[in-house]
């Protein structure tokens, strides 16, 4: 986590789900866009970041 609490995970797919961990929120699937390399959840503003894609 970084030091305002935001999680960052390292993902390797351009679709990913969030549901938020323990007592989250709704699942959700997100997109990662090729441009940007990340996504970021719109409930909990968990932050996925695409590797090793080009």
């Amino acid at each position: 986590m970084s030091s305002k609490g935001i999680e960052i995970e390292k993902v390797k797919e351009y679709k990913v789900k969030c549901d938020g961990g323990t007592g989250g929120h709704p699942r959700v699937w997100l997109q990662i866009s090729s441009k940007e390399k990340f996504v970021v959840c719109p409930y909990c503003e968990k932050r996925f970041e695409l590797v090793g894609k080009n």
